[in-house]
């Protein structure tokens, strides 16, 4: 499954945030913690390096609680990073994650000296409203939409902080087709880029297998069916999802699931967990290497042809 939606924006951001990042003190990543490894940047893993980082889990109401205990462990194995739960109305976290940032660099509070801090994110994982409740003010805009901001700007804090806000950034290839679908079930990715049945049917399928429980209460079923085709065609039917001849709008019902699921209304669910994640890098790797394998062959293959012709 290819994405092409990588807005030229987002590739100029990631050669300024390379640009700057030497002179960054901290890294605040905001992760969707409905699918926090998904939602994590390669880009900005690789970037930020050893710099201390608080892995901010947004959205945090509509994830399943113990999942997300189980990421921010899984997270904090690497003794830079601290992590920190968040829900859309922030309530009570800026000072705490303004405190955070002052313990991990001690050493610029000590020197009375201000501290930069870079805040990264993919699209739509609401940096802009986290920068807002930072500054205490409407300093950054915000909406529904993905790709809202464009450039860097930075933030005088006070308490020794500038904040530099940073556009929210994809990456040009997302090797992991799982991840793919999560991110464009979460809305990171604008729905114009991939098929929403697509998305449905993989959330469907999703759904089936782990919460099974939660399109039943949700949907008023008496049991769930056992395929995700099934599944859409019962729920369009019973939510008035009917073209002519009485057949189910696949489009419509398949918007609504996706929708509904993006509005917390199937109540607090994780899409992956820390094993899924280790199983499909492995698999991942797998077809990495015989992919170099096949394109090596290939090449052999052309320059024994090529050889073979001069000889004759």
């Amino acid at each position: 499954m290819a994405i092409h939606w990588y807005p030229g924006h987002m590739h100029k951001a990631i050669r300024e945030m390379t640009n700057i990042l030497p002179d960054v003190d901290l890294v605040i990543e905001l992760l969707d913690a409905r699918l926090p490894a998904s939602s994590q940047n390669p880009a900005i893993v690789t970037l930020r390096d050893n710099k201390p980082c608080i892995k901010i889990l947004s959205k945090s109401d509509l994830a399943d609680p113990q999942t997300t205990s189980r990421w921010q462990a899984h997270f904090e194995q690497d003794a830079s990073v601290k992590t920190l739960q968040t829900t859309l109305d922030l309530k009570g976290k800026p000072q705490k994650i303004i405190r955070l940032c002052q313990a991990l660099v001690p050493s610029r509070v000590k020197a009375n000296l201000n501290m930069l801090v870079m805040v990264a994110g993919i699209p739509n994982v609401g940096k802009s409203t986290l920068i807002n409740a930072l500054a205490g003010r409407k300093v950054a805009k915000t909406g529904n939409e993905p790709a809202i901001t464009k450039g860097q700007q930075r933030i005088k804090l006070g308490q020794g902080i500038m904040l530099l806000d940073t556009p929210g950034i994809l990456w040009p290839k997302i090797e992991n087709e799982n991840s793919g679908y999560r991110l464009a079930a979460s809305g990171a990715i604008r729905d114009t880029a991939m098929g929403i049945e697509d998305v449905a049917f993989y959330l469907a399928d999703y759904l089936i297998k782990r919460y099974p429980a939660a399109l039943k209460d949700r949907y008023d079923l008496a049991s769930v069916p056992d395929t995700e085709l099934e599944f859409i065609e019962l729920m369009g039917a019973r939510r008035g999802c009917l073209s002519a001849g009485g057949r189910v709008d696949l489009e419509k019902a398949s918007a609504i699931l996706v929708n509904e699921f993006r509005a917390g209304m199937l109540g607090a669910i994780t899409l992956e967990t820390p094993e899924m994640i280790l199983e499909e890098e492995l698999i991942v790797a797998q077809q990495k290497e015989t992919k170099a394998d096949r394109d090596a062959d290939r090449k052999r293959k052309f320059r024994s042809g090529r050889a073979d012709a001069v000889q004759e």
